[in-house]
C-alpha cells in the first residue's frame, strides 16, 4: 500500500539527510523507537529509498549508534556527499551523559562507505567546538559542500557564540578543509543575533541566488530560509521566509537534477491528542521547492503525490446551515450528488479538473466530476456538508469569495451537527490561512503556530489541495503555500464547505488513491 507520509512501523522518523542517485532518493534518517526499555538508548541512522514520495523501500539500519560510554550514543543530523567512488557522511555525535563526566556533549564525526549500506566510522576525525569562541555543547548538524571558488570544502554547523544575549548567540559556524579530514574553524558564516540556535543548516544555489536553510525553536519552531547573491552575504529575508509551519521541522533539501525538494517531518503530539505537546519526530513530509521570478522560494505538492490520488470519489453535499446552490440547483432537499468517473479513471483523466479550472470553463461541471456550491451569507454563517470523508484522500477545492468576506473554507471530519471537527479557514482580511478545531480550550481563535500567510483577493479563484492520510494533514494553497497539521481527536466524520459573513463559490473534487 502507498504511504504518503512515511513513518517506520515501530517508531518515528526524525531529521532526514537526503541524497539522490540512480533515479532514487536515498533518505538517511534518524530513528527513535521511543522505547528505551526494549530498544535501548540513542538514535541510529536508517536508510529509506523512494522514486515518487509515495512508495518506499526500507533498507534498514546503516549507521549504528555507539554505547553509553561513546561519543555517538545519539547520532544526530549531518550530511552526505560522494567524492569519486567513496561516500562520506559527517554527523553529530551526541552523548547526554558526557557533561556530568567533564566531557563535551557534541562532536562532528566522520564515516565512509562504498555502497551506502555499510559504513566505516573514523573516530580519529572527530573534532569539537573551539573553547575560545563557541559554547562547548552546541556543535552539531554539519553540512559539507565543495566551494568551487575557494577550492576547498566548507562545513556549516549549528553553533552558539560564547558572548552576547543568551537567546541570541545562535550562529552558523564555518569550517574549511582540503581533504575532508582536517578542519580549520573560521569566523562564523552567519551570526545575526536573532536566534538561540540555527539547527540543520543547508545551502544550495539556483541561478544567481544562494539559499541558506535552517530551523529554529526560540521565537518560532519552524524552518526558515535566507537568500543572497554571494556566499559572503548579506543573507536577506524574503516576505515569507518559511517553507511551512510548526508542524514541519528540520527540513533539508536535495535535487534530482531538475527539481529540488525539502524533506522535513510532521511531529506527533503527546498522547495522540490535539492538545498534546508537540514531540520530536513523526512522519516524513516532502515539499517541492519552486523559485519565483524575484528569487524567493515557494513550495508545492510533488506531482507524483498528486498523481497517486487520482480516482474520483462520489460527492454528495447537503445544506447544513444557511442557503446554498449546490450542483447548479438546490433540488428538493438542497442536495446534489455528482457521480465521479469510474474507479479505473486514469491519472490523465484526473487532470481534467485542473485544466477546466485553468481555462475557466466549468459549465459542464457535473460531467467533469466537479461539485459546484455557492452561498450568500452577508451577516451569518453558512455550511454545506457531506456525510463521509475517507481516511486517506485529497480534497481539491477552488474557492472564489466576494468582497468583505470574513472567512471561508473547508470543514474536515465533522459530526452531523457541525459541533466537532476541523476547519481550514481562509481569512481575507488578515491575508492568512489558519487551522482551527472545535471544541478547543481557551480564548484562542485558531491553532497558533499552524497559521500561514497567503495572498487572497476578492473575485480571484484560490485553490486548496488538502491531503489527508490518517492523522497527517497537508494543505497547499495555489501551489505556493503549505500548511501542515495533525488530526488526532476526530478520526472519522464528514466534510463540508463554509462561508462566514460573506459570499463564496466552490468547485470541489474528492480523490482517493
Amino acid at each position: 500500500m502507498s504511504d504518503f507520509f512515511y513513518r517506520p512501523a515501530d517508531g518515528v522518523l526524525a531529521d532526514v539527510i537526503p541524497f539522490y542517485e540512480d533515479g532514487e532518493f536515498k533518505l538517511l534518517y534518524l530513528k527513535d523507537w521511543r522505547d528505551k526499555e526494549n530498544f535501548g538508548e540513542g538514535t541510529p541512522w536508517f536508510l529509506l529509498g523512494t522514486k515518487d514520495f509515495v512508495n518506499y523501500t526500507e533498507y534498514g539500519e546503516v549507521l549504528q549508534r555507539g554505547g553509553e560510554s561513546e561519543q555517538d550514543l545519539y547520532i544526530y543530523t549531518g550530511c552526505i556527499l560522494k567524492v569519486g567512488e567513496l561516500y562520506h557522511i559527517f554527523y553529530t555525535g551526541n552523548n547526554f551523559h558526557y557533561p556530568a563526566q567533564g566531557k563535551l556533549q557534541q562532536a562532528v564525526m566522520h564515516a565512509t562507505s562504498t555502497d551506502l549500506l555499510h559504513w566505516t566510522k573514523l573516530p580519529e576525525d572527530a573534532f569539537y567546538a573551539p573553547a575560545d569562541r563557541y559554547e562547548q555543547h552546541d556543535w552539531r548538524d554539519p553540512f559539507v559542500f565543495w566551494n568551487e571558488e575557494a577550492g576547498e570544502y566548507w562545513m556549516l554547523l549549528a553553533a552558539r557564540l560564547k558572548e552576547g544575549p543568551s537567546r541570541r548567540r545562535g550562529c552558523v559556524a564555518l569550517c574549511a578543509s582540503k581533504d575532508l579530514k582536517s578542519w580549520e574553524v573560521r569566523e562564523p558564516f552567519w551570526a545575526p543575533s536573532l536566534y538561540t540556535t540555527h539547527e540543520c543548516p543547508d545551502l544550495f544555489r539556483i541561478g544567481e541566488w544562494w539559499y541558506l536553510v535552517y530551523s529554529t525553536f526560540s521565537d518560532r519552531t519552524v524552518t526558515h530560509y535566507r537568500m543572497s547573491q554571494s556566499l559572503a552575504g548579506p543573507w536577506l529575508a524574503p516576505e515569507n521566509d518559511t517553507f511551512d509551519n510548526r508542524a514541519f521541522y528540520a527540513a533539508k533539501t536535495w535535487t534530482d537534477g531538475e527539481r529540488r525538494y525539502a524533506f522535513g517531518w510532521n511531529p506527533t503530539r503527546e498522547g495522540e491528542h490535539d492538545e498534546g505537546t508537540w514531540q520530536w519526530g513523526g512522519n516524513l513530509v516532502v515539499h517541492e521547492i519552486v523559485q519565483q521570478a524575484d528569487g524567493s522560494l515557494t513550495v508545492r505538492m510533488p506531482d507524483s503525490v498528486r498523481a497517486a490520488m487520482a480516482r474520483r470519489a462520489e460527492v454528495a453535499l447537503r445544506e447544513a446551515v444557511g442557503g446554498w446552490r449546490i450542483g447548479g440547483g438546490s433540488g428538493d432537499a438542497g442536495t446534489a450528488s455528482i457521480r465521479a468517473a469510474d474507479a479505473g479513471e486514469s491519472g490523465e483523466a484526473a487532470g481534467e479538473f485542473e485544466s477546466l479550472e485553468a481555462s475557466g470553463e466549468l459549465e459542464s461541471a457535473e460531467a467533469a466530476g466537479v461539485c459546484k456550491a455557492t452561498a450568500e451569507a452577508p451577516d451569518s454563517f453558512a455550511a454545506a456538508a457531506a456525510s463521509s470523508l475517507p481516511s486517506r484522500c485529497r480534497l481539491s477545492v477552488t474557492v472564489t469569495f466576494g468582497a468583505d468576506t470574513r472567512g471561508c473554507g473547508v470543514l474536515l471530519r465533522t459530526d452531523e451537527a457541525l459541533d466537532r471537527g476541523y476547519m481550514i479557514r481562509l481569512e481575507p482580511g488578515r491575508q492568512r490561512l489558519v487551522f482551527d478545531r472545535w471544541p478547543r480550550k481557551g480564548d484562542v481563535p485558531f491553532e497558533v503556530g499552524l497559521e500561514r500567510p497567503v495572498a487572497l483577493t476578492p473575485g480571484v479563484a484560490c485553490r486548496l489541495d488538502i491531503v489527508i492520510d490518517g492523522t497527517v494533514c497537508e494543505v497547499y494553497v495555489d501551489d505556493t503555500v503549505a500548511m501542515s497539521a495533525r488530526l488526532y481527536d476526530h478520526r472519522e466524520g464528514g466534510w463540508g464547505l463554509f462561508v462566514s459573513e460573506g459570499s463564496a463559490s466552490f468547485d470541489t473534487v474528492l480523490l482517493e488513491p
